[in-house]
């Protein structure tokens, strides 16, 4: 149940990936903080019990994904926040994969954000004219700057995705927010439907246009969420 006194009471998140693991476990700390949460994925939460609003789709599928933002957004009323968490694996040298696998890697962890962001802006954009904010973060890790063994088409991914979050900052996409990085600690996740998931390496969380450390407990997400939206 979400708590309407809560420090995201009467906003609306979007949770990518939220199913299962990282996802799941930001889409039910934002809801029991007040929040009404839609959680986009292949198959629906494990826990229906949270209050979270499934909204079923691929994030490789764009057709797919601007209609599940839609769909979102209609159930939720508005949307504030952007959770991009959906991601898959892969591990191996630069010569350990073939072209096929860099580019279904990179379709998920790179151009999920992508479509996903790109779908909802308008709602943000609208949140962020009603509120003054709005709020976008990207999973990420630290295999984006660290150079990871046996992990160069996923560190390569990662390291996209903190460039893209970075490009993404602050007035560029027409929204006053922040966008965000956050790297979660080692986890063990899905991609419903793929391989089960990579593990997430530990990262501090890096914030562009968002200096200052965290105010508020629980998962990273929640944690950049909270600087990023709250008035």
């Amino acid at each position: 149940m979400s708590d309407q006194s809560g420090e995201f009471a009467g906003l609306a998140a979007l949770v990518t990936g939220g199913a299962s693991g990282i996802g799941l476990a930001t889409a039910r700390l934002l809801a029991g903080r007040g929040a009404r949460v839609a959680v986009l994925d292949r198959v629906k939460a494990d826990d229906e019990g949270a209050g979270l609003y499934p909204v079923l789709a691929d994030v490789t599928d764009d057709a797919a994904v601007r209609a599940a933002v839609a769909e979102a957004g209609r159930a939720l009323g508005r949307l504030d926040i952007v959770v991009n968490n959906a991601g898959t694996g892969a591990a191996g040298t630069v010569e350990d994969n073939d072209d096929a696998e860099w580019h279904r890697v990179l379709d998920v962890n790179v151009l999920g954000i992508v479509r996903t962001t790109r779908a909802a802006l308008p709602l943000l954009r609208q949140a962020a004219r009603e509120r003054g904010q709005a709020a976008v973060v990207n999973t990420c890790s630290v295999a984006a700057v660290a150079g990871l063994p046996q992990r160069a088409l996923y560190s390569a991914t990662k390291g996209a995705v903190y460039a893209l979050t970075l490009a993404m900052a602050g007035p560029r996409t027409g929204i006053t927010s922040r966008e965000n990085i956050t790297g979660p600690q080692k986890h063990q996740g899905s991609h419903p439907g793929r391989s089960p998931a990579h593990d997430q390496t530990s990262a501090q969380r890096h914030g562009r246009h968002n200096p200052d450390p965290p105010r508020s407990n629980g998962t990273p997400s929640a944690r950049v969420t909270h600087d990023a939206a709250a008035t």
